[in-house]
Parts: C-alpha cells; sequence; structure tokens
C-alpha cells in the first residue's frame, strides 16, 4: 500500500454534514451522479483525498458498503498548517464545541499537537498539526 485515496463516513444527514465539514474544515462539496438508477452521492475534497458522505439510510444496492456502518462512529484525524491555538480559534469562532487539546499525540510520521472537536453526528474529529515540522 501507498497511501489512502479516500474513506466513507456513514451520516445521518448528508446536507448537514457536507456543510459542516466545509465550514468548519475548509473542505470542498463534489457531487457526483453514480450509476443509473442510484441516488447522488456527495463527497468533501481536501487535499488529494476525499470522503464519501454516506447516508445511513442508503441500501446496500444504492450504496456498496461496509457490512457494520454506524453513525458517530469514526475516529479520523487531520492534518493543518495551522497552529493549535488557531485551530481553537477557528472552533470558537464557527460555534464548534472542543473536546479537548491542545495536546500532544502520536502520528503516523512523529509527534502531534492536537485539538479535538465532533461533527454533526458525533465522530470525534483530530485536528493536528506536527510539532517536529
Amino acid at each position: 500500500m501507498q497511501a489512502l485515496d479516500h474513506l466513507v463516513v456513514q451520516v445521518s444527514d448528508p446536507e448537514a454534514s457536507a456543510r459542516w465539514y466545509a465550514r468548519v474544515l475548509g473542505m470542498t462539496r463534489e457531487d457526483a451522479s453514480p450509476a443509473a438508477g442510484q441516488p447522488p452521492r456527495t463527497a468533501m475534497r481536501f487535499g488529494r483525498q476525499k470522503i464519501n458522505l454516506r447516508p445511513i439510510a442508503a441500501s446496500k444496492e444504492d450504496w456498496f458498503t461496509a457490512n457494520h456502518g454506524a453513525v458517530g462512529s469514526e475516529d479520523l484525524c487531520f492534518l493543518t498548517d495551522s497552529t493549535p491555538e488557531q485551530v481553537v480559534q477557528h472552533l470558537r469562532a464557527e460555534r464548534v464545541a472542543l473536546v479537548t487539546g491542545p495536546g500532544p499525540r502520536q502520528g503516523a510520521l512523529g509527534r502531534l499537537m492536537s485539538v479535538y472537536c465532533r461533527d454533526p453526528d458525533g465522530s470525534l474529529i483530530e485536528i493536528a498539526s506536527y510539532v517536529d515540522g
């Protein structure tokens, strides 16, 4: 394996989630038409990745997915160039409750300083920056 291309987040309301991910995390919304007979898809792009927002009510025939989807069960970490203090200020300005942070954590490539909040469905969102560059 070499990288993560995209992931799917189970959501109760794709519209509300898309607005939140755009407003709070600065992602760009992308709507796509899948194969004939299937409902439209909403994705959120950031960097070279994307998150597909799958409505939990979608059937497995409409959206091929994992066997055990659950809204609010995600635990995602996003990297930023902003300082932890800037992240806290931004979340407060957007009226997003802080869960914890800033605080040290271990990332894939080293030490992180992380701030945590929750998305509209309660999934844990970590916004982090590497301490050593």
